[in-house]
Parts: C-alpha cells; structure tokens; sequence
C-alpha cells in the first residue's frame, strides 16, 4: 500500500509541477536558513570541554574601585580577570588538585632551520597544569614540568601550525629557538587543538574568543621574569592623586587585572576549601584598604563562564529568531497550498471513497505525498544548507573574523535537517491531509 500511495503522490507532482516546484523550493530555502543560523549559534554556545563541567572552575575577586564600576552596563559585575597581586597569592594554594595562570605576551620565534625571518607569535603565558586541565593533545612530546614552572626554565610548546610553519610539520621535539632572542628547548608540539568558543580564555571579546589557539606556550613567570607586558586584554584604577603606571613593576603592584586563573577542584569539599581560603584572603587585605567593595569571591564552572561572558550575541539569537520565522512562512504557504490543490482533487477522493477506501486511507495517501513533498525539501534543504555554511567560510577565509570557522556542516546539522523534515510533515500536511478526509463524497458524485 506505501508504494501504491508513493506512485499517487508522484503523478499527482507530475499534474501540477509549477506548485510542487513551489512547494519544495518554499520548504527548503525555510530549512536552509535555520541550519545556517542554527550551526552557527550551537558552534557558538557549546561547551566544548562539558565533560569537566564540575570539574574546572575560573577565579574571579572583585578588587575594583567602589567609585566608578568594572561593567557600566552592570555597575554589579566585578571583574573577570585578576591582579598579578591576587592571582600569584592564589597560585600558591595546595588545595587545587591543578591549577593555571593564563596571560598574552608578546613574543618573536626566529633560529628555525631555514627560516628566513622572524615570526611574530603572540605567546600564552601559562603553567603545565593548563595542558592537564583543559586535555590538550600533543602530537610530539608534551607539556613541562612542575619543575619547569618554579624555575623557570627556558622550555617552549608550539602549537601545531606554528610547528608547520618552522619545521616543516616534522617532530621538532629536543631543538632549540630563539624566543624573544633567548635560546628555549622545545618540549611538545600540540595535536590538532582548537576548541570553539575559547573558553578557556575570554579576555578577547567579539569574535576574538573564537580565535585559533596561541601560537607558542612558555612557563608564566617568563612574563615578569623578561618584564613582558601583557599583549591581551588589561584593565586598571587608581586611587584619586596615585601616580601613573610607568613601569613594569609598578604595574604588577597596581590594581591593573589582566591575568585569567583556573583551578581543578574534583569535590565538593575542595571547592569549599578553597573559596574558604579565597574568602580569608580577601578579609586580609580589606582591613589593609583593599576591597571596598562587598565581597564577591566566586569560582564558575565552565557553562557558568560561557554565559557570563555572553558568548553568545543578542545578533545570533535574532538571526535565530528571523530564520525559524521566515521558516513558519514558508510552512503557512505550502499549507495554504496544500490545501487548495487537495481539495480541487476531492472529486478523486469522493470516488475512492465510493469504492470502499475509508477516511483514515484518504488521509493516509495525502499524509504520504505531503511526506514524499517534506523529503524533498528537506534534501533540497540540506544541500542549500551545505552551500550556505560553505559560503560563509568563504566570505571570512581572507578576514580576521573567527565566524567563518564556526560554519561547518556536521551530524549536528544534518540532525536538524530530519528533525525539521519530520516538524515541517507534520505542520504543513496535517490539517491539509485531515480536511480532505473529511469531506463527504455525495457531493462530488452527483456531478460525475
């Protein structure tokens, strides 16, 4: 009886081929605009590392200046980012089970065979415990020691690309490079890494938290040791009549925040120690002048982190908005269509149902060709779809905008694909397939 019924549909396609072309065309251009906007905006508020989710938690203090707010927009946001002061304290607790600083500086690779000119590498300042935490893969070697931090000691991890571009892809492991003129031994080169959002580090904002990873990673107290300035983010205060910063060691003794803390606390009775200890510390240095603001000490999961950073935009939730709406249009449309060409064919259902068929095979036969219709827009649909996201990597491959990096087809848009096929069945072909099974077919008989 399916293919009794699928052979119907098709000639009754063939019968008006100008609304049929209509039909799909309406249904899949609908599909194609929500799996663009929809891949879009899941590549942007995922977490891409969920399986840690209780696991890791970012460190925020609130050190800023009770007379002007961190966020206008929200004069009760505290910063996101920590004092060189504050971090380095907290760095020193043993509760965590790992833990890591994460800033930028600037740094320059040259001495690699063959290269002609030095390479400008904006360098992650950090600790061996960030590739343990956030399960960074390593295709040579892997991350320093503990040993390497306390030095520390000239050891460097390249990220993938720049391993490409040195050394030709090859196991560069045990050679030495020019870091900022000084010699550092390569330790590890990383798999292919690059998570999306970059949750780890949200400093950037817009779309530079959807940026590649950085290009080369050195022990954190490389930064103070070398008088590197941070080269991300930074935001400072000072009391009315200070004087202005001028010097790198000023600034680490200023209340400038640009250094980003993350800590593994696996129990529960881990994350209560530690707030404890940040709370003790925080009550510390308020009775020495710091903190006038209440206290708000807090540690985020990652998910908690993604959405106070508002990773994802008000734009993506309205492109979201229009896309499913111009989709509910095109549905309304093809109902209406639907509609009106079953009911101009309801003298061929008045016959069959003369012939014996009940009301549930007439809606049965109608329900499958709206079925063979949905299909074939959806198909229709999900190539658009495929020619959409290719487009907008097209459109940012030669721009510095991270979103063209974001507009991959996978599993995830091919499953909502089939799950608006099966929505757009149901929406466009029900009332359409139930309101000619309904009609009596006395009507239609007496005029044969």
């Amino acid at each position: 009886m399916l293919g009794y019924y699928i052979r119907l549909a098709l000639k009754s396609f063939r019968r008006t081929p100008g609304l049929t072309a209509l039909m799909v065309g309406a249904i899949a251009f609908g599909i194609a605009a929500c799996i663009v906007t929809l891949t879009v905006h899941h590549a942007m508020g995922r977490n891409p590392i969920w399986w840690k989710n209780n696991v890791l938690y970012a460190v925020t203090m609130d050190s800023w200046t009770p007379e002007h707010p961190y966020d206008p927009a929200d004069p009760e946001h505290s910063p996101t980012m920590l004092t060189y002061r504050d971090a380095t304290y907290l760095y020193g607790s043993d509760i965590p089970k790992r833990k890591a600083l994460l800033a930028f500086v600037q740094g320059v690779l040259a001495g690699a065979p063959g290269q002609t000119a030095p390479l400008w590498a904006m360098t992650r300042a950090t600790d061996s415990g960030f590739f343990h935490m956030f399960d960074v893969p390593f295709e040579y070697g892997g991350p320093w020691s503990a040993a390497a931090d306390r030095g520390p000691k000239p050891v460097i991890v390249l990220s993938r690309r720049t391993n490409e571009r040195l050394f030709g892809g090859r196991n560069s492991v045990g050679r030495t490079i020019l870091w900022n003129n000084l010699r550092f031994r390569i330790v590890g080169v990383l798999n292919h890494w690059d998570p999306k959002p970059r949750y780890y580090d949200l400093s950037g904002g817009g779309t530079g938290n959807f940026g590649r990873p950085a290009p080369a990673f050195v022990p954190f107290k490389w930064g103070p040791m070398l008088h590197l300035f941070p080269n991300g983010h930074v935001s400072c205060w000072q009391a009315p009549g200070a004087k202005p910063i001028e010097t790198y060691r000023q600034m680490l003794g200023s209340n400038c925040v640009w250094i980003t803390m993350w800590v593994e606390l696996p129990t529960a009775a881990q994350r209560e120690r530690f707030l404890n200890f940040m709370n003790a510390y925080w009550a510390e240095q308020r009775t020495m002048g710091r903190f006038q603001r209440p206290r708000d000490n807090r540690l985020w999961k990652v998910s908690q982190w993604l959405k106070l950073h508002h990773i994802v935009s008000n734009d993506s939730r309205l492109l979201l908005r229009v896309a499913f709406a111009f989709l509910a249009v095109c549905l309304i449309n093809t109902i209406g269509i639907l509609l009106a060409k079953f009911l101009r064919g309801a003298p061929l259902a008045g016959v069959r149902r003369a012939l014996g068929a009940t009301r549930r095979q007439i809606f049965a036969q109608h329900l499958i060709e709206v079925t063979v219709l949905a299909v074939t827009g959806s198909c229709l649909g999900l190539a658009l779809g495929a020619a959409g996201l290719a487009g907008v990597r097209a459109l940012y491959a030669h721009s510095y905008s991270a979103y063209g990096a974001l507009a991959h087809f996978d599993l995830i848009g091919i499953a909502w694909a089939l799950a608006l096929a099966a929505a757009s069945t149901l929406i466009a072909g029900l009332y359409p397939a139930w309101r000619i099974g309904r009609v009596s077919p006395a009507r239609y008989l007496k005029s044969q």
